[in-house]
């Protein structure tokens, strides 16, 4: 009886599997033919695609050592496309982003600085569309992960679309745009098992910047607060790279822009941005669509750093190195308007995912510099569109289309929604009256004209001995930070570094990288992964203009009030209702916000017998997502509290989190129940109007930062 016949996969797994001498063969002969397709690059050459051989991969092909890009740079566009058509449809980097809707306004004309007419009419709304996202994970990742963020903003102006693609950071990982692909490489998650996702404690990331010192600088800002901020609102925003402006009179200055938030940049703290992202993994994108909704407008101002021409040179740093910043104590920033976001989309995918961002999307009176990190990006932008959004016509859909007419020849492609009249789809012509035509450049309404820069120099592949120092402003930012800013940043290293299998590369990022930004720093770092201390840096310090810069520190970037923070009101049967209305009120006038939370979601009855509706329960709505918690005074709701554990754990955990507490009449004896120290945030008083002032000043301090010692004695 014949056997069975079996599937196809069994039949394939038979034939490999095969025991006689043909059998053996044939699986030989299909096993190489299956290797053909696998690689094993060790000891192999750098090559590109068609297998030519790469001697600088570290530096794109620019005329002279500090100029622009050119496009004959094969090796880079082919790297950089490659990359850019990595992810279909998702974003490669800056996939998790939420988005909205709103205007900005000049304050008064800026002619001295540039003739872009949206900077110079205070009379005049321009729209915008603000995206801001995370860099390493993909969409399902969680917002508060410890990450750059994107800061992209889209002005739709009257003579065309203006982005400012830009991050929270103000400086990048790498100086070239060729290694940008390398660097995204390292810092996603690992090739063999794709994890971890939206961090970047493991080792390839490590691997990377320990090898590139050029990191270090923004390294350090990661390790910082900077990277997990409260929320997008309580972010500052920077263009990275350095712009010209031009005005009408042709003349150019260099600028570094500016987004200052009104409400004062601060951040979580390392064990809730952890436990965010665990119960509220929207918890960013949370916030932004409720303050919209309620009407609390997040806002930031736009400034600019204005170096002349003349002073390019002034610095002892390149002005075109996108790893480094320019301190506002040399060049103070001036204030040019102001952004209010006050409309959220009406369709995620339409509006936030479908929005097309690029750094080459300027205006007349806006111009780029040489810097080969912005060189690069001119190129990679519109070619990720090409992928992500099916083709050349992504400018039509909705969410990028300008606002003001837009001509020209360009036609057909995938989606297409223009339809075109006329003949004659090039220029010139005469079949239809010559139309679409040039318009020379003039002083307002003018065509766009590059700024007319002298360029000469070799044609080479190499870096700028001006680019060639990457610690002095690590160093000058870690000795601008405060005594609680620093000790999150050698946890920071600490946690990240500790998730680092390999030993070599620990060892090389605190001996090579961190010893050279400061070794107080290193032998900190180093001691908590149970490495020896290193004993001196390797490279020789530079001479630097400032040795701090207290702008740097976000301890004095508050906004000095509380409007928009988000306060917990505890209540439960029995709560003083007075002192209930006395804190709602307050915080009505001050700006900010309260949210009732009981034991459940079920009704309270106040101590004067008054039904009161809580907006959510103590498990629902957990500390973590407020700023404050106050406790209303109250004989048997304090009670209730004294044997609640969901209770006790809500004020052990904003305690541990060193936010403002306040605990008014009967609640006070939870402090003492709960082992906890009186401090200038943990407040108690016989009635709310007590303790009111006091807590909305410490409410705007942000943290308790006095309390830290005493609360890393408190269980998590």
């Amino acid at each position: 009886m014949p056997a069975p016949k079996k599937p196809a996969s069994a039949e394939a797994a038979s034939e490999l599997a095969g025991t006689d001498t043909t059998d053996r063969r044939n699986r030989n002969a299909k096993l190489a033919q299956l290797q053909d397709f696998r690689e094993d690059a060790s000891g192999q050459a750098l090559t590109t695609n068609t297998g030519t051989r790469i001697a600088d991969n570290k530096n794109s092909l620019k005329a002279g050592e500090r100029g622009p890009s050119l496009l004959e740079d094969f090796i880079m566009r082919e790297k950089i496309t490659h990359f850019d058509h990595e992810r279909i449809p998702e974003r490669v980097v800056h996939a998790r982003g939420a988005g909205a809707h709103g205007y900005f306004q000049a304050y008064e004309a800026a002619t001295d600085l540039t003739k872009a007419d949206f900077l110079n009419h205070p009379d005049k709304q321009t729209p915008v569309f603000v995206r801001f996202s995370t860099v390493q994970g993909p969409r399902g990742s969680a917002d508060t992960v410890r990450d750059v963020r994107g800061f992209a903003v889209k002005f739709y102006t009257d003579e065309g679309n203006f982005d400012l693609v830009g991050n929270n950071m103000p400086v990048f990982f790498i100086q070239d745009a060729i290694k940008f692909p390398d660097f995204v490489h390292a810092v996603k998650p690992e090739a063999h098992n794709e994890m971890p996702t939206g961090g970047s404690a493991h080792d390839t990331f490590w691997d990377f910047v320990s090898l590139q010192p050029e990191s270090a600088h923004m390294v350090l800002w990661t390790m910082s607060d900077r990277a997990i901020p409260v929320t997008y609102r309580a972010m500052q925003g920077f263009g990275v790279h350095t712009f010209r402006l031009i005005n009408a009179e042709g003349r150019s200055v260099f600028v570094k822009f500016h987004w200052k938030p009104v409400s004062g940049v601060f951040s979580l703290v390392w064990d809730e941005a952890q436990k965010l992202a665990g119960k509220d993994p929207d918890f960013h994108r949370r916030q932004l669509w409720n303050d919209i909704e309620n009407g609390d407008y997040p806002e930031w101002e736009l400034g600019v750093q204005v170096i002349a021409e003349e002073d390019e040179d002034k610095f002892d740093f390149d002005l075109l190195d996108p790893t480094k910043l320019v301190p506002e104590e040399l060049v103070p920033v001036r204030k040019l308007g102001k952004m209010v976001l006050n409309r959220n989309p009406d369709n995620f995918f339409a509006e936030t995912e479908q929005a097309a961002f690029h750094v080459g999307h300027i205006v007349p009176g806006i111009d780029f510099s040489n810097d080969p990190l912005m060189q690069g990006r001119l190129f990679s932008y519109t070619d990720t569109q090409l992928s992500r959004l099916g083709g050349p016509n992504f400018n039509e859909i909705p969410i990028n289309r300008p606002v003001c007419p837009f001509h020209n020849n360009q036609r057909d492609a995938m989606h297409r929604q223009t339809i075109n009249k006329g003949r004659a789809p090039y220029e010139p012509n005469s079949i239809d009256s010559g139309w679409p035509k040039e318009t020379p450049p003039a002083a307002s309404g003018g065509g766009f004209e590059s700024y007319p820069q002298a360029i000469s120099g070799v044609k080479l592949r190499k870096r700028a001995e001006s680019f060639g120092d990457h610690f002095s402003q690590a160093t000058l930012f870690w000795n601008s930070m405060s005594a609680v800013e620093k000790e999150h940043i050698i946890g920071a290293y600490s946690f990240e570094l500790g998730k680092v299998e390999r030993t070599f590369i620990r060892e090389r990022q605190v001996n090579e990288i961190l010893a050279n930004i400061d070794l107080t720093l290193a032998k900190r770092v180093a001691e908590n992964l149970g490495l020896p201390a290193p004993k001196a840096p390797t490279v020789t310090p530079r001479k630097t203009q400032l040795k701090q810069s207290p702008a740097l520190s976000q301890l004095n970037l508050l906004a000095g009030n509380i409007k928009s923070r988000k306060v917990a009101v505890l209540i439960a049967d029995g709560v003083r209702d007075a002192d209930v209305k006395q804190l709602l009120d307050a915080l009505k006038k001050q700006g900010a916000s309260a949210k009732l939370l009981a034991p459940s979601s079920a009704a309270v009855k106040t101590a004067e017998g008054k039904a009161l509706t809580p907006d959510d329960s103590m498990l629902g709505l957990p500390s973590i997502a407020f700023d404050a918690v106050f406790v209303p005074g109250g004989a048997q709701a304090a009670k209730t509290f004294g044997t609640d554990g969901a209770a006790l754990h809500y004020l052990l955990e904003a305690y541990k989190h060193l936010k403002a507490i306040a605990l008014c009449g009967e609640a006070g004896d939870l402090a003492s129940q709960l082992y906890l120290e009186a401090d200038e945030g943990l407040l108690s008083g016989a009635k709310a109007a007590q303790v009111i002032p006091a807590f909305v000043a410490a409410i705007a301090q942000h943290r308790v930062w006095a309390r830290e010692d005493k609360a890393k004695r408190v269980p998590a």
